[in-house]
């Protein structure tokens, strides 16, 4: 009896926590669905109203978000692609090849951690100038391709999860570095990839204080750069900044729910083996 008592009181509290995470999303649907005044009722509204085309409209008429949505998608995947590639390649040769100078290599991307990430700004602004990138979305997506995390995270999955008699094998099959990334250490890293890939898009598509430093045309902002021109010092329109923000999660809700098995597995898997 206490067994099944147990198991009930357990789904109950996985029900309400999950409405508690939900709650604000739905919160955001009933403002982005009402006029700015409906944030200030009491007691509040709880249902969703019918302005959301409208708030949208507005938001088209302000800023050229469709614009701006493709340019962080671009951005966003351009980067998480090339930071598996490079991280994955780096993390396989850190784990798996001893090579002159691999500890103090590994011991200099361990200390990046150390680095507030603000402290490269202007140097790294300095150096999009000198090279003509300020605007240009490379500006964007260049420097957000060495990433010390990727490395850590993808090296100490790949240092457990790959058997050395496996490659051992495949050289002796006459497979060389490239074939044995390709079709040994990527299948078998593929969850911990994949919680970097969604870990990546989340933090490019929500990357806000660098593209608004280097990028200076209207036509290649970037969504959360484009939605911060919607706050002006006459007040704030909240249905349709609620209604902006609701397009702007729209697409993260998608990555997590295509990527949440992957996700939950690269996470769970990934600190068993650490």
């Amino acid at each position: 009896m206490r067994r099944p008592v147990r198991t009930a009181l357990r789904h109950i509290f996985l029900v309400l926590g999950g409405l508690v995470s939900l709650f604000p999303f739905y919160w955001m649907l009933v403002l982005a669905s009402r006029p700015s005044s409906a944030i200030y009722k009491y007691p509040p509204v709880l249902t969703p109203g019918d302005r959301l085309g409208e708030n949208i409209r507005t938001i088209t008429d302000k800023i050229n978000i469709w614009a701006a949505m493709a340019n962080t998608a671009l951005v966003a995947v351009t980067v998480s692609v090339l930071v598996l590639l490079i991280s994955s390649l780096a993390a396989f040769a850190f784990a798996k090849f001893d090579f002159p100078g691999r500890k103090v290599l590994f011991a200099v991307v361990l200390a990046t951690f150390l680095l507030p990430t603000q402290l490269a700004t202007i140097p790294q602004f300095v150096l999009m100038s000198k090279i003509g990138w300020v605007g240009d979305l490379k500006a964007v997506i260049v420097p957000s391709l060495a990433s010390s995390f990727g490395v850590f995270w993808l090296r100490q999955y790949a240092t457990n999860a790959i058997p050395k008699e496996l490659l051992e094998a495949a050289t002796l099959d006459g497979c060389g570095f490239w074939r044995q990334y390709a079709h040994v250490c990527v299948p078998i890293i593929r969850p911990a990839m994949a919680f970097l890939g969604i870990f990546t898009f989340i933090g490019s598509w929500n990357d806000f204080m660098w593209p608004l430093i280097v990028l200076n045309d209207p036509s290649k902002l970037t969504l959360q750069v484009a939605l911060s021109q919607l706050k002006t010092a006459h007040g704030t329109d909240y249905g349709m900044l609620m209604a902006s923000s609701l397009i702007a999660v729209v697409p993260l809700l998608l990555v997590f729910a295509i990527g949440a098995k992957q996700l939950i597995a690269g996470i769970s898997e990934g600190a068993v083996k650490s």
